[in-house]
């Protein structure tokens, strides 16, 4: 099967908006070869498939946000006019439905793949994370420990203080 999209392409397109890992509805229209237009128009004629976990548009501030860190074109300056729509996972599955056309069902699969993929990596993270937090806990109960084994090597080095003599009537 002739590769359409990679899945390092795709992971370029995938952004974390309101804690959620979203693509963009015109990064999609690209991927899927189609227009933003004849994208919105589809989800729209089958807008009970679209509940706000699967698509939810974005707010001024989160448009702002992504214009600031990733250079979406402004309004007037090649950006769209409108606020864009923001899917996710779930979203883009239920897309596979509505766009019914082989290089929609291709690159739906390879995005289905690299969502997979970012889970996997996310949860190796994790438990890398733990993993360190628990070996740092051990080190600093180590480094306690060797302080007190330094502590009484240096009691045993010193000479000990021999008694002194009592000086006066007893």
């Amino acid at each position: 099967m002739k590769v359409i999209v990679t899945k390092e392409s795709i992971e370029n397109k995938i952004y974390l908006i309101s804690g959620h890992r979203v693509i963009l509805d015109r990064d999609l229209a690209r991927l899927y070869g189609v227009t933003t237009f004849n994208l919105n128009k589809a989800i729209k004629r089958n807008i009970e498939r679209f509940p706000k976990d699967f698509m939810f548009q974005l707010t001024q501030k989160e448009l702002k946000f992504l214009i600031f860190q990733i250079g979406i074109s402004k309004e007037g300056r090649g950006g769209s006019r409108y606020m864009p729509y923001a899917f996710t996972q779930e979203g883009i599955a239920m897309l596979s439905s509505v766009l019914r056309s082989k290089r929609a069902i291709q690159v739906n699969i390879v995005i289905m793949r690299t969502f997979v993929r970012l889970k996997q990596m996310i949860s190796l993270n994790r438990e890398l994370l733990l993993k360190l937090e628990l070996l740092e806990k051990k080190i600093e109960k180590h480094d306690e420990e060797i302080q007190t084994i330094f502590q009484a090597i240096k009691q045993l080095m010193s000479p000990p203080e021999k008694p002194r003599r009592k000086i006066g009537f007893y």
